[in-house]
């Protein structure tokens, strides 16, 4: 008997029907508005990020932001540790009260606009009283429109009498060195130097009258050097009298 014959059915293979496919035409022009709008994005995210952190690169090429300087407050201006006046406290403190304020202002960077309105809360007393009468007198907006050196010229004509300012004067024009106290002599020169701003036309006559009250030991060497501001003349004769005093190191 033949051997049965089977037979093997050949599968269907069942092609998919093709996809409609859609193409879009893009310009070079929207394309590189696309890609333009893609970077506008991403520096907004970074700078969202960055909260208000203004630091920037230098040198290399890359994205340069201006810091932008906060605005001093009296807050700010009060934690520089500025002094009070009272008005009671003599000439000397007057010139003290003169010195911190201003330094106070460079520390704290206070704007010119601000250093009348800002500097007069630190009066107190009779001090206070005497500037309160004056905003009244003259008007607010006007007062505080003044500058700092006006505020300083009037506070020394209420505060030093014409008799006072003739004696500080006198003191200024014969004040010299105490021995080889140098530094004492340089911190008296100028608080009497800010008072007697009418002694001193320019720079060169306040430069003068200090080195004429210099010790012979160094007084021909600093005028031998020519010094061309105040600055330098105060540290000319203090780095002399170091040397003459401790010797070279």
């Amino acid at each position: 008997m033949a051997p049965k014959q089977t037979t093997r059915s050949t599968p269907v293979t069942t092609t998919p029907a093709p996809i409609a496919t859609t193409t879009t035409l893009v310009t070079n022009a929207q394309l590189q508005a696309m890609i333009d709008q893609g970077v506008i994005a991403a520096l907004v995210a970074r700078d969202g990020n960055r909260n208000g952190d203004d630091s920037h690169t230098s040198g290399t090429g890359g994205r340069r932001t201006e810091r932008v300087v906060r605005e001093c407050t009296y807050q700010d201006l009060m934690k520089c540790k500025p002094l009070y006046f009272k008005g009671t406290e003599g000439v000397v403190k007057l010139t003290q009260w003169f010195k911190r304020m201003e330094t106070v202002f460079r520390i704290s960077n206070c704007p010119m606009e601000n250093q009348v309105k800002f500097s007069t809360c630190t009066l107190l007393a009779g001090a206070l009283t005497w500037w309160n009468s004056h905003v009244m007198t003259v008007s607010q907006d006007a007062t505080y429109a003044m500058t700092w050196a006006d505020l300083r010229k009037k506070m020394t004509n209420k505060y030093c009498s014409r008799n006072k300012m003739k004696k500080l004067e006198a003191k200024l024009w014969n004040l010299k060195v105490k021995g080889t106290d140098v530094i004492g002599y340089n911190q008296r020169f100028q608080e009497l130097a800010l008072l007697c701003v009418r002694m001193f036309s320019e720079e060169s006559d306040k430069i003068e009258r200090y080195v004429g009250g210099l010790p012979d030991m160094i007084h021909g060497n600093i005028v031998a050097s020519n010094p061309k501001t105040m600055q330098e003349a105060v540290e000319m004769a203090t780095e002399l009298m170091d040397k003459k005093v401790i010797g070279p190191l």
